[in-house]
């Protein structure tokens, strides 16, 4: 089996960005990607560089993969099942296929919970559910605001969401809210509902129907229920994390093996798509650097 300089693992931003690089520098690269990209749930973004009207994650992605395509980068459909180490290389398992490369850039990203409901992914097509409010309060501004999740969440993310609306909504799935926490929960302008209570969605809008039958109407709900965050890849190679959830990397997004990087929103911090490409970047041009040079030739030049 012919061994390539790098097998990249993810076909969001981050993946396609870190082979865009790659290529461009003639490094051989394949992307395995699984199809599962949390950008393709983006109905609009307005906070991506260089997009002033706005674009949706399924064309970021489409478009990332035409770069991508041009470049010259193989894109291969197939869940890696394995990433295992194979002398100073490695091998990616998917099914019945493996690659072996030099190295690997991990873009696996993270996975949303939701609410636990048939509709939820109607919700955010239409911006009823929003997933990051820091991507997308500001085109919330004024609106009914919904803050759903554990307590400890709601605290936390409302006092985000209180520079963007005075029509904050809170509902705590677990306790209710007591004197511990500070405004904005004492202020008249903030709706705090009391846990156990229906979130439910009309096609439209969603509605928090409260344990006496009375019903809220919110313009667009916060659910902050956490991420699934396990990265079995990055411990089948040897790079164990610190925390669940949380693959730590040097200044190069280098992981503690050598070779092995991670990007994106896998990696602690800033789950934002401007990051993620940066740290895109990053890998590859230092990954590019630690490879052997390759000359180029004259008959490569024509």
């Amino acid at each position: 089996m012919d061994i390539i300089d790098v097998v990249v693992v993810g076909g969001g931003p981050a993946g396609l960005t870190a082979a865009t690089y790659l290529r461009r520098f003639h490094r051989s690269c394949v992307v395995l990607d699984g199809g599962d990209s949390r950008a393709r749930r983006i109905p609009e973004s307005h906070n991506c560089p260089g997009f002033p009207d706005g674009v949706s994650g399924p064309d970021l992605l489409r478009r990332m993969r035409t770069q991508a395509l041009e470049a010259g980068v193989r894109i291969e459909p197939v869940v890696v099942d394995a990433l295992l180490r194979e002398g100073e290389g490695f091998r990616a398992v998917a099914g019945g296929r493996s690659w072996r490369a030099r190295a690997v850039v991990l873009a696996t990203g993270v996975r949303d919970v939701l609410p636990d409901v048939d509709w939820a992914e109607q919700a955010i097509s239409c911006g009823a559910i929003r997933l990051c409010a820091i991507c997308d309060a500001f085109e919330a501004t004024d609106l009914r605001i919904g803050v759903y999740g554990p307590r400890e969440a709601v605290a936390s993310h409302a006092r985000f969401l209180r520079g963007y609306t005075s029509r904050l909504v809170l509902m705590p799935i677990d306790r209710a809210f007591d004197d511990r926490f500070p405004p904005p929960y004492r202020e008249e302008t903030v709706l705090v509902l009391p846990p156990g209570g229906e979130l439910m969605f009309d096609g439209t809008c969603c509605r928090y129907r409260a344990s006496d039958g009375s019903e809220t109407v919110l313009d667009t709900v916060y659910p902050f229920l956490g991420t699934q965050e396990a990265h079995p890849l990055v411990a089948s190679a040897g790079a164990w994390p610190d925390e669940p959830g949380e693959t730590v990397v040097d200044a190069n997004q280098m992981t503690r093996v050598a070779g092995l990087y991670a990007i994106g929103d896998m990696v602690s911090g800033l789950n934002q798509i401007s990051v993620a490409v940066g740290q895109a970047a990053i890998a590859a041009t230092h990954l590019h650097q630690q490879l052997p040079i390759v000359p180029r030739t004259a008959e490569q030049g024509g």
